[in-house]
Protein backbone atom coordinates (compact mmCIF):
# COMPACT_ATOMS: atom_id res chain seq x y z
CA UNK A 1 0.00 0.00 0.00
CA UNK A 2 1.45 3.72 -0.97
CA UNK A 3 0.64 4.79 2.29
CA UNK A 4 2.79 2.86 4.06
CA UNK A 5 5.87 3.22 1.99
CA UNK A 6 9.00 5.62 2.73
CA UNK A 7 8.07 9.21 1.54
CA UNK A 8 8.85 9.10 -1.37
CA UNK A 9 7.79 10.83 -4.62
CA UNK A 10 7.93 10.03 -8.96
CA UNK A 11 8.79 13.45 -10.96
CA UNK A 12 7.64 13.66 -14.70
CA UNK A 13 8.52 16.46 -16.21
CA UNK A 14 8.89 16.86 -20.13
CA UNK A 15 7.44 17.73 -23.23
CA UNK A 16 6.70 16.21 -26.97
CA UNK A 17 8.49 14.87 -29.00
CA UNK A 18 10.96 13.48 -26.78
CA UNK A 19 14.03 15.90 -25.70
CA UNK A 20 11.65 18.85 -26.67
CA UNK A 21 10.48 21.48 -24.73
CA UNK A 22 7.03 21.80 -26.26
CA UNK A 23 6.58 25.86 -24.97
CA UNK A 24 7.82 25.20 -21.19
CA UNK A 25 11.12 25.38 -19.58
CA UNK A 26 10.83 22.03 -18.03
CA UNK A 27 13.82 22.46 -16.52
CA UNK A 28 12.59 25.03 -14.09
CA UNK A 29 9.50 23.64 -13.07
CA UNK A 30 11.55 20.03 -12.36
CA UNK A 31 14.25 22.17 -10.30
CA UNK A 32 11.19 23.96 -8.19
CA UNK A 33 9.50 20.53 -7.39
CA UNK A 34 12.35 18.62 -6.46
CA UNK A 35 13.23 21.83 -4.36
CA UNK A 36 9.90 21.86 -2.40
CA UNK A 37 10.21 17.81 -1.88
CA UNK A 38 13.62 18.42 -0.42
CA UNK A 39 12.48 20.59 2.05
CA UNK A 40 10.57 17.70 3.47
CA UNK A 41 13.19 15.30 2.94
CA UNK A 42 11.47 13.54 0.23
CA UNK A 43 13.24 11.41 -1.74
CA UNK A 44 12.48 11.54 -5.55
CA UNK A 45 12.99 9.48 -8.98
CA UNK A 46 12.14 11.50 -12.26
CA UNK A 47 11.23 11.17 -15.93
CA UNK A 48 10.53 12.84 -19.00
CA UNK A 49 7.35 10.60 -19.93
CA UNK A 50 5.31 7.82 -18.43
CA UNK A 51 7.73 5.38 -19.90
CA UNK A 52 8.59 2.63 -17.03
CA UNK A 53 5.62 4.41 -15.01
CA UNK A 54 4.84 0.65 -13.81
CA UNK A 55 8.26 0.58 -12.38
CA UNK A 56 8.02 3.74 -10.17
CA UNK A 57 4.60 3.37 -8.94
CA UNK A 58 4.94 0.56 -6.51
CA UNK A 59 7.87 2.24 -4.20
CA UNK A 60 6.27 5.77 -4.77
CA UNK A 61 3.42 7.43 -2.17
CA UNK A 62 3.14 10.16 -4.60
CA UNK A 63 3.60 10.93 -8.72
CA UNK A 64 3.74 14.50 -9.58
CA UNK A 65 3.30 15.38 -13.45
CA UNK A 66 4.51 18.79 -15.26
CA UNK A 67 4.37 17.70 -19.14
CA UNK A 68 3.50 19.67 -22.24
CA UNK A 69 2.50 16.42 -24.49
CA UNK A 70 3.57 13.17 -22.78
CA UNK A 71 0.72 11.24 -21.41
CA UNK A 72 -0.11 8.05 -19.94
CA UNK A 73 -1.10 5.04 -22.07
CA UNK A 74 -3.84 3.16 -21.75
CA UNK A 75 -2.28 0.64 -20.06
CA UNK A 76 0.01 2.99 -17.90
CA UNK A 77 -3.41 4.59 -17.36
CA UNK A 78 -4.76 1.73 -15.82
CA UNK A 79 -1.79 1.11 -13.80
CA UNK A 80 -2.06 4.38 -12.15
CA UNK A 81 -5.80 3.86 -11.81
CA UNK A 82 -4.99 0.48 -9.99
CA UNK A 83 -1.52 2.77 -7.74
CA UNK A 84 -4.62 5.39 -6.65
CA UNK A 85 -7.43 2.89 -5.89
CA UNK A 86 -4.93 1.52 -3.49
CA UNK A 87 -3.95 4.50 -1.74
CA UNK A 88 -1.91 6.27 -4.41
CA UNK A 89 -1.85 9.94 -4.62
CA UNK A 90 -0.93 12.23 -8.06
CA UNK A 91 -0.53 16.02 -8.00
CA UNK A 92 -1.01 16.61 -12.18
CA UNK A 93 0.26 20.37 -13.15
CA UNK A 94 -0.33 22.63 -16.27
CA UNK A 95 -0.47 20.62 -19.23
CA UNK A 96 -0.86 17.62 -17.89
CA UNK A 97 -4.58 17.90 -18.54
CA UNK A 98 -3.47 18.06 -22.35
CA UNK A 99 -1.45 15.21 -24.60
CA UNK A 100 -2.32 14.06 -28.13
CA UNK A 101 -3.89 16.57 -30.63
CA UNK A 102 -4.84 15.61 -34.29
CA UNK A 103 -5.20 17.78 -37.34
CA UNK A 104 -8.68 18.71 -38.27
CA UNK A 105 -9.95 19.03 -41.68
CA UNK A 106 -10.77 22.97 -42.35
CA UNK A 107 -9.60 26.12 -43.39
CA UNK A 108 -7.42 26.84 -40.50
CA UNK A 109 -5.21 23.53 -39.93
CA UNK A 110 -6.07 23.58 -36.20
CA UNK A 111 -5.66 20.59 -34.36
CA UNK A 112 -7.93 18.84 -31.46
CA UNK A 113 -7.09 16.95 -28.26
CA UNK A 114 -7.77 13.78 -28.10
CA UNK A 115 -9.83 12.27 -25.09
CA UNK A 116 -8.24 9.53 -23.67
CA UNK A 117 -8.16 7.22 -20.58
CA UNK A 118 -5.17 9.46 -19.42
CA UNK A 119 -7.63 12.26 -19.14
CA UNK A 120 -10.00 9.99 -17.57
CA UNK A 121 -8.06 8.72 -14.74
CA UNK A 122 -6.55 12.19 -14.26
CA UNK A 123 -10.29 13.79 -13.85
CA UNK A 124 -9.79 16.59 -16.42
CA UNK A 125 -9.81 17.53 -20.12
CA UNK A 126 -8.00 20.31 -21.85
CA UNK A 127 -9.68 22.13 -24.35
CA UNK A 128 -7.58 25.27 -25.80
CA UNK A 129 -5.86 28.40 -23.94
CA UNK A 130 -6.04 31.78 -25.25
CA UNK A 131 -2.90 33.93 -25.30
CA UNK A 132 -1.03 34.32 -21.51
CA UNK A 133 -2.55 36.71 -19.91
CA UNK A 134 -3.09 38.35 -16.09
CA UNK A 135 -6.18 37.57 -14.35
CA UNK A 136 -7.45 36.75 -10.68
CA UNK A 137 -7.29 33.14 -9.21
CA UNK A 138 -10.49 32.82 -6.59
CA UNK A 139 -9.19 30.13 -4.13
CA UNK A 140 -11.83 27.99 -2.49
CA UNK A 141 -11.65 26.73 0.94
CA UNK A 142 -12.36 22.64 1.15
CA UNK A 143 -12.28 19.60 3.30
CA UNK A 144 -9.06 18.91 3.12
CA UNK A 145 -6.08 21.20 3.46
CA UNK A 146 -4.89 22.05 0.20
CA UNK A 147 -5.80 25.50 0.05
CA UNK A 148 -4.61 26.32 4.09
CA UNK A 149 -3.12 28.85 4.86
CA UNK A 150 -3.75 30.77 0.78
CA UNK A 151 -5.31 34.30 0.28
CA UNK A 152 -8.99 34.38 -0.97
CA UNK A 153 -7.21 35.34 -4.45
CA UNK A 154 -4.40 36.15 -5.64
CA UNK A 155 -2.77 37.85 -9.80
CA UNK A 156 -0.86 36.05 -11.87
CA UNK A 157 0.27 35.77 -15.33
CA UNK A 158 -0.39 32.66 -16.93
CA UNK A 159 -2.03 30.66 -19.95
CA UNK A 160 -5.72 30.86 -19.24
CA UNK A 161 -6.73 27.18 -19.20
CA UNK A 162 -10.25 25.89 -20.28
CA UNK A 163 -9.85 22.62 -18.76
CA UNK A 164 -13.34 20.09 -18.72
CA UNK A 165 -13.26 18.70 -15.15
CA UNK A 166 -15.44 15.80 -15.80
CA UNK A 167 -15.68 14.46 -12.10
CA UNK A 168 -19.00 16.05 -10.43
CA UNK A 169 -17.76 14.97 -7.11
CA UNK A 170 -14.19 16.99 -7.53
CA UNK A 171 -13.97 19.43 -5.17
CA UNK A 172 -13.02 23.03 -6.11
CA UNK A 173 -9.81 24.84 -5.19
CA UNK A 174 -9.07 27.67 -7.41
CA UNK A 175 -11.39 29.24 -9.90
CA UNK A 176 -11.04 32.56 -12.27
CA UNK A 177 -13.62 34.99 -14.22
CA UNK A 178 -12.11 34.40 -17.53
CA UNK A 179 -15.09 34.18 -19.59
CA UNK A 180 -15.37 32.72 -23.00
CA UNK A 181 -12.83 31.79 -25.32
CA UNK A 182 -11.31 34.93 -26.86
CA UNK A 183 -8.50 33.34 -28.80
CA UNK A 184 -7.86 35.04 -31.93
CA UNK A 185 -8.91 33.08 -35.35
CA UNK A 186 -6.67 30.22 -35.91
CA UNK A 187 -4.92 30.58 -32.46
CA UNK A 188 -4.67 27.39 -30.68
CA UNK A 189 -6.84 24.13 -30.47
CA UNK A 190 -10.25 23.65 -31.84
CA UNK A 191 -13.40 21.73 -29.74
CA UNK A 192 -16.44 21.50 -30.68
CA UNK A 193 -18.09 22.48 -27.40
CA UNK A 194 -16.62 24.41 -24.37
CA UNK A 195 -17.46 22.19 -21.72
CA UNK A 196 -15.36 23.95 -19.54
CA UNK A 197 -17.25 27.18 -18.84
CA UNK A 198 -19.36 26.57 -15.96
CA UNK A 199 -23.17 27.90 -16.42
CA UNK A 200 -22.89 31.22 -15.25
CA UNK A 201 -20.53 31.85 -18.58
CA UNK A 202 -17.34 33.20 -16.92
CA UNK A 203 -16.02 30.86 -13.94
CA UNK A 204 -13.79 28.34 -15.56
CA UNK A 205 -11.80 25.66 -12.39
CA UNK A 206 -8.15 25.66 -12.50
CA UNK A 207 -7.76 23.60 -9.65
CA UNK A 208 -9.73 20.61 -8.15
CA UNK A 209 -9.09 17.58 -6.51
CA UNK A 210 -10.88 14.27 -6.20
CA UNK A 211 -10.89 11.06 -4.20
CA UNK A 212 -10.23 8.02 -6.47
CA UNK A 213 -10.19 4.98 -3.75
CA UNK A 214 -7.92 4.99 -0.63
CA UNK A 215 -6.26 7.62 -2.89
CA UNK A 216 -6.60 10.82 -5.26
CA UNK A 217 -5.46 13.03 -7.63
CA UNK A 218 -5.00 17.44 -7.07
CA UNK A 219 -4.88 18.87 -10.80
CA UNK A 220 -3.83 22.32 -10.39
CA UNK A 221 -4.14 24.41 -14.20
CA UNK A 222 -1.52 26.84 -13.54
CA UNK A 223 1.97 26.90 -14.07
CA UNK A 224 3.30 28.14 -16.98
CA UNK A 225 6.98 29.39 -17.50
CA UNK A 226 9.16 29.58 -20.41
CA UNK A 227 12.25 31.49 -21.16
CA UNK A 228 13.98 33.20 -24.90
CA UNK A 229 15.12 29.14 -25.71
CA UNK A 230 11.50 27.53 -24.73
CA UNK A 231 8.81 29.94 -25.58
CA UNK A 232 6.95 29.50 -28.55
CA UNK A 233 4.03 32.27 -27.37
CA UNK A 234 3.56 34.39 -30.53
CA UNK A 235 2.19 37.22 -28.69
CA UNK A 236 0.57 38.16 -25.37
CA UNK A 237 -2.92 39.75 -24.16
CA UNK A 238 -2.50 43.51 -23.54
CA UNK A 239 -3.11 43.14 -19.88
CA UNK A 240 0.38 41.94 -20.11
CA UNK A 241 2.17 43.63 -22.81
CA UNK A 242 0.28 47.18 -23.77
CA UNK A 243 1.93 45.67 -27.55
CA UNK A 244 1.16 42.15 -26.90
CA UNK A 245 5.01 41.27 -27.00
CA UNK A 246 5.39 38.10 -25.31
CA UNK A 247 8.24 38.72 -22.00
CA UNK A 248 11.64 36.93 -22.63
CA UNK A 249 10.96 35.19 -19.42
CA UNK A 250 7.34 34.21 -17.40
CA UNK A 251 7.55 32.55 -14.29
CA UNK A 252 4.67 34.29 -12.52
CA UNK A 253 2.58 31.54 -11.14
CA UNK A 254 5.81 29.76 -9.54
CA UNK A 255 7.10 32.79 -8.16
CA UNK A 256 3.78 33.92 -6.36
CA UNK A 257 4.02 32.74 -2.64
CA UNK A 258 0.13 31.79 -3.11
CA UNK A 259 1.34 29.18 -5.65
CA UNK A 260 4.49 28.04 -4.06
CA UNK A 261 2.12 27.67 -0.54
CA UNK A 262 -0.78 25.39 -2.79
CA UNK A 263 2.14 23.05 -3.81
CA UNK A 264 3.44 22.26 -0.49
CA UNK A 265 -0.20 21.86 0.94
CA UNK A 266 -0.69 19.33 -2.06
CA UNK A 267 2.79 17.48 -1.35
CA UNK A 268 1.42 17.09 2.42
CA UNK A 269 -1.87 16.19 1.20
CA UNK A 270 0.24 13.37 -1.15
CA UNK A 271 2.17 12.51 1.54
CA UNK A 272 -0.70 11.31 3.66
Amino acid sequence: MPGSLPPRAHVICGGFPPGQAAGHDHDYARLRILELLGENEIHASTANDFIDIERWLPISRLLITYTAGPIASADQAKAIQAWLTAGGHWIGLHGTSGGRAVRVDNEDRRRAMLRLEHHEVLGGFFLNHPPVRKFEVKVHAGNDTITDGLPESFVTVDEPYMVECSDPNARILLTAELGPDNSPRGFGFQYEKDTALLPDGRTRVLGYTRDVGEGGVTYVALGHCHTPSTSVQPFVDKSVDPEGKTPPIIRTSWEAPAYISLLRNSIRWGMG
